[in-house]
């Protein structure tokens, strides 16, 4: 089987940490990493953002990254994009009169709108993932978020016209269903975790002898809830925040996020205590992990979320907001805890008690184990995900077709 994936913004091959670079980045290079081991030819769009980049780089065996000109050949906020999917569009129609593909997914709202303009004089059957939802980004960031004004419609036309929609959890389906989804066409298909990097056994980390450890691993925007963390850190005297991500160490210092969180650490008198290392290259994250009492992911809301995943795989407990994809992932009282969103006081709460158990800990992070190793590692994701393209692309073999050239 061909597979086009199309990923405008977040490149595989990108660095993980940044404004724009998380989850959807993981996501898209392990599938299509599994994808292709499954036989499958993956060529993975996204858009160029350095001159010097090559029009096409080798990902892993049948799957390649192609970069495609479509704006300026620079970094671009996501928010900023729309005016260049024309384009970008334009250049996907060209590639896949050259090679077609079987089925085009396209990841993130802008992909999908690219992906149907350049597939349907083609014939082509479109999947949509939508990794994030506008209505619900609005819901919670209101006059901050930075959307463009028609995102909203544009995301109601992409669910009218794609051939089929892949949610990763439950309350996105609910969502999807408000904005005019037909049940028949929308499955769940949760993110996955890469179970060979992330496991119990391994390196970890070195960490004060005396205090306890919480590790976050997050880009540093507002809401992911790190401000949320360090008020809570207040109401434990023995406990450290390790944050990961961001921009490179050497320049948070003239981050704004990162000095917003400074200044309230200051503020909170446990500067001593708050740890903001910057980008971590993602091989580093399961021993960071690994040297966690437990793992914190508190955002406003959440599409899905796989630090909480690799945290589990690790063997680490989690405390997490109740929002979105971690309230599938995360099973309250089982793998982890539960709190309200933006609550400092109810996460003391929670972290207090599972810092003062270390029984409680060791359960939770072996029923970790066993849940992420039960449902969300990637040959598990990709047999769910290769389901779909053979209903849409008439049961094509995964074998079929030649390498993208």
């Amino acid at each position: 089987m061909r597979i086009a994936m199309v990923s405008e913004h977040a490149s595989p091959l990108a660095a993980l940490g940044g404004v724009d670079a998380g989850g959807q980045n993981v996501h898209v290079a392990a599938l299509s990493r599994e994808l292709g081991r499954r036989g499958a030819d993956v060529v993975v769009y996204t858009r160029r953002e350095d001159p010097a980049a090559p029009r096409r780089v080798r990902l892993a065996p049948r799957v390649f990254v192609e970069h495609v000109d479509a704006g300026p050949p620079e970094p671009v906020p996501k928010d900023s994009l729309l005016p260049y999917m024309d384009a970008f569009a334009a250049r996907l129609r060209r590639a896949w009169e050259r090679w077609r593909p079987d089925v085009v997914h396209a990841h993130f709202w802008m992909s999908g709108r690219a992906s149907l303009a350049a597939a349907g004089p083609l014939g082509l059957p479109v999947v949509q993932t939508f990794h994030a939802l506008g209505v619900v980004k609005k819901r919670h960031q209101g006059p901050k978020d930075t959307s463009p004004p028609g995102r909203i419609e544009e995301e109601r036309e992409i669910i009218r016209r794609a051939d089929h929609i892949v949610a990763t959890c439950s309350d996105e389906v609910f969502e999807l269903r408000r904005l005019g989804a037909e049940p028949g066409r929308v499955s769940v298909v949760p993110c996955g975790v890469d179970l060979g990097r992330f496991a119990p056994a391994g390196p970890s980390e070195e960490r004060h002898p005396a205090l306890r450890r919480l590790v976050i691993v997050s880009r540093l925007v507002e809401r992911k809830g790190i401000g949320n963390a360090i008020c809570a850190l207040a109401r434990l005297p023995d406990a450290e925040l390790v944050v990961a991500g961001g921009p490179p160490a050497s320049e948070l210092a003239s981050d704004p996020e990162a000095r917003r969180f400074g200044a309230l650490a200051r503020r909170l008198g446990v500067e001593g205590r708050v740890r903001l290392l910057g980008r971590v290259d993602h091989a580093r994250v399961p021993a960071l992990l690994r040297s966690a009492d437990v793992a914190v992911c508190v955002p406003w809301y959440e599409p899905f979320g796989i630090v909480p995943l690799e945290a589990m795989a690790c063997g680490v407990p989690v405390v997490a907001s109740a929002v979105g994809g971690l309230v599938d992932s995360v099973v309250h009282g089982e793998t982890g805890l539960l709190v309200p969103p933006r609550d400092p006081e109810e996460l003391a709460r929670a972290l207090r008690s599972l810092l003062a158990d270390p029984e409680r800990r060791r359960a939770f992070g072996e029923a970790g184990v066993r849940r992420a190793r039960s449902r969300y590692g990637w040959p598990r994701i990709a047999a769910q995900t290769l389901e779909v393209y053979r209903g849409l692309s008439g049961g094509a073999g995964a074998a079929r077709g030649g390498a993208a050239r």
